[in-house]
């Protein structure tokens, strides 16, 4: 898989970005480079957010959260976000995701016959049908909650004689329901069967409610299917409704067209392919625009940066596909040891003892990596340490004596290695801090050596990361860095 080129005409800080990427580059590592303020950081989390994102339902959050103000001066026209060719081993395929207002697709609709008197063919029923699947759930649960609720304050009444206890079970019930917020916290209802008839009037309006969103989805289901087709037709696809201000309705939409050389009927797998095969890795300092914008704000405010980081967390729980250069990978080496015992366990009770050798090739190879340093785990796989091998004699070391750079080295290492990252397009943002010079230079071999078939996109200010390359393998953003004499950027 590589990217190919990437087109932003204007996002943000990006103005007319036109990027070309040559697939047949060796290696196939690409340093990005611009003045502070360029806007490489927010190329690499736009194309990553609108490719791992555009096709899974529980992502779309974070393309709403990216393209948070981005505005659209003409309600009749779309505005394009970025235009992203990508080769996926056998074609070159070209995705132009555009930003757009109900208006805009109307008028396309009634330029077609079929379309053109009707009123309700706007792209605002996708939303609708999101916001009924929603109700219609919340409506399911809270009829399942009420069922069993009147069951058991049945059961309770035929089997329990004591009042007292009685009324224990029903304030338990009770409360589960407003925990569950199924019904309002209201003052206390004395009578047990007052409670009952109260549960059973609210499961019969529930039920009714449920019968009227389910005639609603079905009306607005039939326009869906109808718009679907007319899109599908032209190779677009309908990715999520967004807000472009502050406290007001998702009225502007996301759309992705795929180029004519795709058939459309095969674009959902080929981008959930894509989406599989494209990775972010950024300092965990970084600011990260597809948090939302709550949490960016807080982040700049007085003793309340604790809230950005519970979401950062959060995001990077839902993004398989994203890394932060976090100081000690002790939960990576750890993970990774796990998984290679387990794996050697599984190939012993397949070939009825005969172990596999995952473990001891994984230790191996990070005692090689680490030179004079050997990694040892303890017997219950919770601790991580390493000996230092000087004069014949072991040192323990902790991770917190590694350095900064040593210890982001191996995050790299094994975040590439544990989650098998290969024929993907890695996105890297200032891979060379904390590096040494001398490793700065190095990172180019090491990324070539250790996933030789990924296209690596390296965001850096590095003089020394370039010159590891030719400078035909370097790309800019505006402002360009200042050039050398030999030519190579800075």
């Amino acid at each position: 898989m590589k990217l190919l080129q990437v087109q932003v005409p204007d996002f943000r800080v990006l103005k007319d970005v036109d990027i070309k990427f040559d697939r047949r580059f060796v290696p196939n590592i690409f340093p990005l480079g611009s003045l502070n303020g360029g806007g490489k950081s927010t190329l690499l989390q736009l194309v990553f957010v609108l490719l791992h994102c555009c096709t899974n339902p529980e992502r779309k959050v974070f393309i709403k959260n990216l393209l948070h103000g981005f505005t659209l001066n003409d309600d009749s026209s779309d505005r394009v976000l970025a235009i992203i060719k990508i080769w996926d081993g056998e074609k070159e395929v070209e995705i132009k995701f555009l930003a757009c207002h109900n208006t805009y697709i109307e008028n396309i609709l009634k330029q077609d016959h079929e379309y053109k008197n009707n009123e309700d063919w706007k792209l605002s029923n996708f939303h609708e049908i999101e916001n009924i699947n929603n109700k219609i759930s919340k409506i399911e649960q809270d009829i399942e909650q009420l069922e069993k609720a009147i069951n058991k304050l049945e059961l309770y009444n035929q089997t329990i004689e004591d009042d007292k206890i009685k009324r224990l079970r029903y304030q338990l019930i009770r409360r589960e329901l407003i925990d569950a917020e199924v019904i309002p916290s209201r003052p206390r209802i004395s009578a047990i069967e007052e409670f009952k008839e109260q549960v059973e009037e609210m499961l019969d309006i529930s039920k009714i409610n449920l019968d009227e969103l389910y005639q609603d989805k079905q009306k607005i289901e039939l326009i869906v299917q109808s718009i679907y087709r007319y899109l599908h037709n032209n190779n677009i696809r309908y990715i999520c409704n967004y807000s472009s201000g502050i406290d007001t309705q998702e009225n502007e939409f996301v759309l992705c067209q795929i180029g004519n050389n795709l058939d459309i009927d095969k674009a959902e797998a080929w981008l959930d392919e894509i989406s599989n095969k494209i990775f972010l890795a950024a300092p965990i300092s970084q600011v990260f625009l597809f948090t939302s914008q709550t949490s960016r704000r807080l982040l700049f405010q007085q003793n309340s940066d604790r809230e950005y980081d519970l979401e950062l967390k959060w995001s990077k729980s839902k993004l398989p596909g994203f890394f932060t250069y976090d100081f000690a990978p002790v939960d990576l080496l750890v993970k990774a040891f796990t998984s290679a015992r387990d794996e050697d366990f599984r190939d012993a009770i397949e070939t009825e003892g005969e172990y596999g050798k995952r473990y001891k090739a994984l230790l191996d190879d990070l005692n090689l990596f680490l030179v004079n340093k050997k990694v040892n785990i303890s017997k219950d796989f919770s601790k991580i340490t390493f000996k230092l091998d000087t004069n014949n004699e072991n040192i323990e070391l902790y991770p917190e004596d590694l350095s900064h750079g040593e210890l982001k080295r191996l995050s790299i290492y094994m975040w590439i290695k544990y989650n098998k990252i290969e024929n993907s397009i890695v996105l890297m943002d200032e891979i060379e801090i904390a590096l040494h010079p001398d490793w700065q230079y190095r990172i180019i071999a090491d990324l070539e050596q250790w996933s030789p078939s990924n296209q690596y996109i390296l965001a850096t200010h590095s003089h020394e990361l370039c010159q590891a390359l030719t400078p035909g393998h370097v790309r800019e953003l505006e402002p360009k860095l200042i050039k050398l004499d030999n030519n190579i950027s800075l």
